[in-house]
């Protein structure tokens, strides 16, 4: 990432390769996931992330010097043919996974098992609304919540609803269409809403008493592929203010949700993705990959993901 600004600023240049130090393993990159923190990093409106020139990316899958083939997180520095990672960090690429779905599951998994199961309290039974259910956390969370007995609304384009439907969605919404807090005509338990705005305010409105709210994002913050401030304020001054007061009179829970945080807290999401070795055995749950690009596509698969083309994962591979 040379600069701030339109996919065009990813560059492919060459760098030193890194070094391996105590307790860490050099692994050689095969694929490399894109979440939407990337864009955001990309246009300055992640705060969390390297300021440029930098090199973004949260997670992998490839092989270690040996010839293990691992999948594992990194915080930033996985778009790259070279990643040094915590060796108690590394997992096996699952049997029969490719790569591409292997840098599926760190990021994307570990967000919706700590929304739904660590945080969400998800029991079987339980409504959930899963906001943006056609990309990669959403049909993460999907897979997860139909695993754990709920009942699952999704929203997603109306072109997308036949694959949420294959991947648990008992009931699509056409966001584009329909206002989606007026389509749900039954209280939930659950919602999962990384829109952020306006959106947080309807799913809130949604939840019946010991329902809770996970917001773990603000996609609406984002208008095109430069940063748009303007944009970004409209976003803020339609967020909701919570109050704990008329929370508590309404039973009611919003938690805050950012996984680089609880990285950073823990120095692992390991505990996020070792709970799901048992549903990975069983075929439960597996990324969907909607494309995947060469590295030296990556402008072009930033623009593919920020124009939502996706059902699944976008990643690059080397």
């Amino acid at each position: 990432m040379t600069k701030h600004g339109s996919p065009e600023v990813l560059q492919v240049q060459d760098r030193p390769k890194p070094e391996a130090g105590p307790g860490e393993t050099l692994v050689r990159v095969t694929a490399a996931g894109i979440n939407f923190a990337d864009l955001m990093a990309r246009v300055g409106l992640y705060p969390d992330a390297p300021k440029p020139p930098s090199v973004v990316g949260y997670e992998f899958a490839g092989e270690t010097e040996d010839g293990r083939r691992v999948i594992g997180g990194t915080r930033f520095g996985g778009y790259a043919e070279y990643v040094v990672s915590r060796s108690d960090q590394l997992i096996d690429l699952p049997e029969g996974w490719s790569f591409e779905e292997g840098a599926g599951l760190p990021v994307n998994y570990a967000t919706a098992y700590a929304g739904l199961v660590r945080y969400g309290n998800l029991q079987a039974g339980e409504r959930v609304l899963i906001q943006a259910a056609a990309g990669g956390v959403g049909i993460a969370a999907t897979q997860i919540a139909k695993a754990m007995g709920a009942e699952v609304w999704g929203t997603a384009s109306a072109g997308k609803h036949d694959a949420i439907t294959a991947f648990g969605v008992d009931h699509p919404i056409d966001y584009r269409s329909v206002d989606f807090a007026e389509a749900i005509d039954e209280p939930l338990d659950l919602v999962m809403d990384a829109v952020g705005g306006k959106s947080f305010k309807k799913s809130y409105g949604l939840l019946r008493p010991g329902g809770r709210l996970i917001c773990f994002g603000a996609s609406s913050v984002m208008k095109g592929e430069r940063r748009d401030i303007p944009t970004a304020l409209k976003m803020l001054a339609q967020t909701p203010r919570f109050n704990p007061i008329k929370m508590a009179s309404e039973s009611k829970a919003v938690i805050g949700l950012n996984m680089l945080k609880i990285w950073d807290e823990r120095e692992s999401i390991n505990d996020f993705v070792d709970p799901l070795t048992e549903w990975i055995a069983d075929g439960t749950i597996k990324p969907v990959v909607a494309k995947a690009f060469p590295l030296e596509q990556g402008p072009d698969a930033h623009r593919y993901l920020g124009e939502a083309k996706n059902v699944g994962k976008v990643v690059l591979t080397l």
